[in-house]
């Protein structure tokens, strides 16, 4: 028999031919599974960066995150419980994640001293990398990547990892805070891999043919069946209204799946049937068969590549979750230093207000008391008063910005803030920045944008991503072939049972029954019946051919056009990330190089403002200088302290900025990434270019006073 779509080949023969067929298959099929060439109908393509055609320099491709894949956990999630050979029953089990910690670290008690929190810059990165949310939350990501890499061992698709920075922690993107006016919070985003909000699996890159399920699966059936059939004619039942059949059902079947496209099927039936129909032999009769049968792909769903892209991708995938965390690593600690700068802002502006406050404070009894021995005009004295009003109002602002500062470095900092001891205790910030000029400063532009090219995790994302791309597009290419299958089975049948007393042994068509001697029909064992199915008693083998040919075959053109059009915009990210880097690097450093003159020339007009009002309060003192005069002078020093702090706050975050820039925050500050996996902290980080500040008293929480 032969039909287009199926073929098949099957006769009964003498047994030598047959077991020659046998053979021939089972080498046919043999070399199907061991020769398998694994470019077949492939389309080659490279991810890695060229520039060959455009005549522009190579850039290096980025490092590699980490040879060990970090995780968040002892367990390693791509590798399955349990084993076939020991302890099976694991596989059945569920895995228990342990719930999370909503505690906050030792390291946060052991900063608490007199009631209040000695933080240093390096201390609030440690506690951020073991107590901030948005570390915590994506740390889990090491894991989940984990789970799509056991996934795709057996065949199976992959559910994606979402590899976009988790940017909640509030106050991060806030601008310094000197007058007012609360923190900018930051937005969470959900994407990541330049891949869109899909995450790490865009929308063709599990397109194509489906991989045989290699993890193999043992199914079976056992039923137990009684059955009375009530006969409409009695001419076929010996005379017996009613047949009765008890029949039970023992079926198992195997079936598992190869990376070479292959399929393996083995099935088992047994059945019993105990029944008084007169014509039956055997009551109860026995029956066994088998069936084993290999079907290989040969154009669709052919080759070892495009049935293990979805072990190739969940690999990329895992590499692409380990470079995300540790964007995130770097993205929340930028964030936590803009955090504990805006912080130290807020404190230096605190203890600004307080002596433009106590200055004021003092000229206004200076010029009362003479007002009182009539050297000093009653509006001058208004005008004193006035000062001080606007001081105070200033001052109140300032501590609360400062109390909402100290609220905001908590949250960053610490997992529980129902803490009522913590909740009180302020922050004294003990590290100041200093003007130390940084290497980076004066490294050559293109060192530094060669440096982040083979540092920044954005771009070692954007080429993994590009890799998975190129493997979806071999899998949509495969995709546009017709399925073309070979078959070859062998399978085995056997008979036996025990004579049924109900057998007739009257020849006439329809008459008496009478009962056949026992003996008559040889008696065939369950073991016998077993033999039957390999010594070729009943064999049934042969090879069969599939064919499935799409008249026009139009989503698996468009899927396969897509998935280029997505490599090409994965190029064309690429390409963008690299020019975007560039000029990144080039506006942080010189964005460093004015802030720190900023910083000079704030601290020279402050400076200068000291002196000023200095000399001017001398001179009031001597009658050769007015109030208003000296008023002047002590707004010109509020506004140049204003002014330096903001340019030291300025500097302090973009020297920071540049690390994040360049992506060297981690090598700088001493952070290992195998404890920012696992939560502790087993080093403290070390920030360069810290000085102690000078003060380190809190400023006062209380209303400033009303009393003269």
């Amino acid at each position: 028999m032969h039909s287009f779509g199926t073929g098949v080949f099957k006769r009964q023969q003498p047994a030598q031919n047959r077991r020659g067929t046998l053979r021939a298959a089972a080498a046919v099929m043999l070399t199907l599974i061991s020769g398998v060439p694994s470019g077949f109908a492939q389309q080659s393509a490279n991810p890695a960066r060229t520039k060959a055609s455009s005549g522009l320099p190579a850039a290096p491709e980025p490092v590699a995150t980490s040879a060990t894949p970090l995780r968040q956990s002892q367990h390693d999630f791509s590798q399955p419980k349990g084993d076939i050979t020991g302890k099976f029953w694991k596989m059945y089990s569920p895995t228990d994640i342990s719930a999370a910690s909503f505690v906050n670290s030792v390291r946060l008690d052991n900063l608490v001293k007199d009631g209040k929190i000695y933080l240093s810059l390096s201390d609030a990165i440690a506690l951020a990398i073991e107590n901030n949310y948005d570390i915590a939350i994506a740390r889990y990501n090491l894991d989940i990547a984990d789970t799509d890499v056991l996934r795709s061992k057996a065949g199976s698709a992959l559910r994606g990892v979402n590899s976009g920075v988790v940017a909640n922690t509030l106050g991060g993107g806030g601008s310094t805070l000197v007058s007012g006016g609360g923190p900018g919070g930051t937005t969470g985003g959900s994407g990541g891999a330049a891949s869109g909000a899909g995450g790490l699996v865009t929308s063709t890159q599990s397109a194509g043919p489906l991989p045989e399920i290699i993890d193999p699966s043992l199914t079976g059936t056992v039923q137990f069946d009684h059955a009375k059939q009530l006969q409409t004619n009695t001419l076929f039942s010996a005379g017996e209204p009613v047949i009765s059949q008890n029949t039970n059902t023992y079926n198992f079947a195997y079936n598992q799946g190869f990376v070479t496209g292959t399929a393996l099927q083995v099935g088992f039936n047994n059945s019993r049937a105990a029944s008084d129909l007169s014509f039956n032999s055997y009551s109860p009769l026995l029956q066994s068969s088998f069936k084993a049968s290999l079907t290989q792909h040969l154009l669709q769903g052919f080759g070892i590549f495009v049935n293990k892209r979805f072990m190739y991708q969940a690999e990329n995938n895992r590499k692409i979750t380990d470079s995300s965390f540790r964007q995130q690593i770097l993205y929340t600690t930028n964030q936590v230093e803009n955090i504990y700068w805006g912080l130290v802002s807020a404190y230096e502006d605190v203890q600004a207000k307080e002596r433009a406050l106590a200055q004021s404070t003092q000229l206004e009894s200076d010029t009362r008391k003479q007002l009182d021995i009539g050297t000093m005009a009653p509006l001058d004295v208004v005008n004193a008063q006035s000062t001080v009003a606007t001081d105070k109002q200033g001052l109140i602002n300032s501590r609360n910005i400062l109390q909402y500062q100290q609220l905001v470095m908590k949250q960053a900092i610490a997992r529980n803030l129902n803490d009522p001891a913590l909740v009180a205790a302020p922050i004294v910030p003990t590290d100041r920045i200093s003007l130390e000029e940084l290497p980076e400063e004066k490294t050559p532009v293109d060192e530094l944008v060669q440096t982040a090219f083979k540092q920044r995790p954005e771009l070692e994302q954007a080429v993994l991503t590009l890799k998975n791309d190129a493997i979806g597009m071999k899998g949509t290419r495969n995709a546009l072939l017709p399925v073309f299958d070979v078959q070859a089975y062998y399978g085995g049948s056997g008979v036996g049972g025990a004579q049924s007393p109900y057998l007739n042994c009257n020849p006439v068509f329809g008459g008496k029954f009478i009962p056949c001697p026992a003996g008559l029909v040889p008696s065939v064992g369950y073991g016998d019946v077993l033999h039957q199915l390999v010594d070729s008693a009943g064999p049934d083998k042969g090879v069969a051919f599939s064919l499935n040919i799409p008249l026009r075959n139009r989503p698996a053109q468009a899927d396969q056009a897509r998935s280029v059009m997505e490599y090409r915009q994965s190029e064309l990210r690429l390409e963008q990330l690299y020019t975007q880097i560039r000029m990144q690097v080039v506006n942080a450093q010189f964005a460093l190089t004015n802030d720190r003159a900023q910083v000079l020339a704030s601290r020279a007009a402050h400076d200068y403002a000291t002196q000023s009002l200095d000399a001017e309060q001398k001179k009031l003192h001597l009658g050769a200088s007015t109030t208003t005069n000296v008023l002047q002078y002590e707004r010109s020093l509020a506004t140049a302290e204003n002014n330096l702090i903001a340019a030291e706050a300025a500097y302090a975050k973009d020297r920071a900025g540049l690390y994040q820039t360049l992506a060297t925050t981690l090598q700088h500050y001493g952070i290992n990434m195998n404890d920012a996996a696992s939560g502790t902290v087993s080093a403290v980080p070390n920030v360069p270019g810290m000085v102690p500040a000078t003060n380190q008293n809190v400023a006062p929480t209380a209303p400033a006073p009303t009393g003269r």
